[in-house]
């Protein structure tokens, strides 16, 4: 895992810590990856939504990743579980390679287990964020939909599985 401190909306962080609690208390294959959110949520830097900087992957950010070992430029929406859909490029917080990257920005690399073994991964850019974007900082599935100019990037991005 990485020592270099992370930053995480007080929002996200209130969300992802009821998701936790909610998923502790019953017997799920998720147990490995709750523990490693809950570790991740212990070492961050718990920020106002209004105060994240642009470029930091938050829950529902849109984020192109550069596997260092391949070169294969993948794009990833953080979501909740409900919302996963790797066809779509959302992928579960609860993966490794999506809790990972919250709290990262752009130009940070990461080391991290994965079941196929350590990947070494690079921001390579936040092309949506939705604080950044003014957007609504609720639960809503308002998150869901990039900003016009990212929405292309995001399309023309290559999706691989987690």
């Amino acid at each position: 895992m990485n020592a270099r401190v992370i930053q995480i909306t007080n929002p996200d962080v209130e969300r992802l810590r009821r998701l936790i609690e909610a998923r502790t208390k019953v017997a799920t294959r998720d147990q490995e990856n709750l523990e490693m959110l809950a570790k991740e949520l212990e070492r961050a830097e718990v920020v106002p939504a209004n105060e994240i900087s642009a470029d930091a992957v938050t829950m529902h950010s849109h984020v192109l990743v550069r596997d260092l070992n391949s070169g294969v430029e993948s794009a990833y929406t953080l979501v909740f579980p409900p919302d996963a859909d790797i066809t779509q490029g959302k992928i579960s917080i609860l993966a490794p390679i999506a809790t990972a990257l919250l709290g990262y920005r752009e130009g940070d690399e990461i080391e991290w287990p994965t079941p196929g073994g350590l990947r070494r991964l690079k921001v390579a850019k936040v092309l949506y964020q939705p604080q950044a974007a003014g957007g609504e900082l609720s639960d809503s599935a308002a998150h869901d939909r990039p900003a016009p100019k990212a929405e292309q990037a995001f399309r023309n991005s290559q999706f691989v599985s987690v």
